[in-house]
């Protein structure tokens, strides 16, 4: 049978640390038609992180240049920082067949809802506030009235987890990894994304 020709938008939603990024990078090393749209933002590389590949490192001034050109898939302003998807790259691959994954906040999952109805939201959830405190200070990149401030926004974020399609739990990154693999494979198979596969069977008998 033919696969499909088009590829499925993935929406991945969640607090700051809660590990979006580390089941995101175990998801596309096991998955060769899995993609991670590039987003674009005009906050600081942390660590090493790579222009091009974790974001797009822009200026406020380029990124409200890209707003006013309708360039932008989505965009949201969080923690005094831009960030967007890009539109163009994210529709090419979705047309040459490859499933598509955007990393996004809970605003711009909203809109991404309303301009892919057949979007499939994600969103990961940490196993407790006390355990994405712990992950943010892990990280050591943000002082104390930083860090507060994002873990007062997840837990607005959180309490919108029910805005979304699914949810899975980033305990251990396996389960989380296995858990999002399986709600692929699900949508990959519903009979509204496959109608010519019933065309297919019937005329093969």
């Amino acid at each position: 049978m033919k696969a499909m020709n088009k590829g499925i938008l993935i929406v991945l939603s969640g607090p700051s640390g809660c590990g979006k990024d580390t089941v995101l990078s175990q998801l596309i090393d096991s998955n060769e038609d899995i993609k991670v749209s590039v987003s674009m933002t005009t906050r600081k590389p942390r660590g090493l992180e790579v222009d091009g590949k974790d974001y797009y490192f822009v200026t406020r001034e380029y990124f409200e240049k890209k707003i006013a050109e309708g360039s932008m898939l989505e965009y949201a302003e969080y923690n005094g920082n831009y960030y967007g998807t890009p539109k163009a790259p994210v529709d090419e691959m979705l047309n040459s067949g490859i499933n598509v994954v955007l990393e996004i906040e809970v605003q711009g999952a909203a809109k991404i809802r309303q301009l892919y109805p057949d979007a499939v939201t994600v969103f990961l959830l940490p196993p407790s506030l006390a355990t994405l405190e712990k992950r943010l200070r892990e990280r050591g990149t943000e002082d104390e009235e930083t860090l507060s401030h994002r873990l007062y926004i997840g837990e607005q974020e959180i309490l919108r987890a029910s805005e979304f399609d699914y949810y899975v739990i980033n305990d251990k990154i396996r389960d989380a990894l296995t858990d999002f693999e399986t709600i692929i494979k699900a949508e990959k198979l519903k009979i509204t994304r496959n109608k010519n596969i019933i065309n297919e069977v019937i005329n093969n008998v």
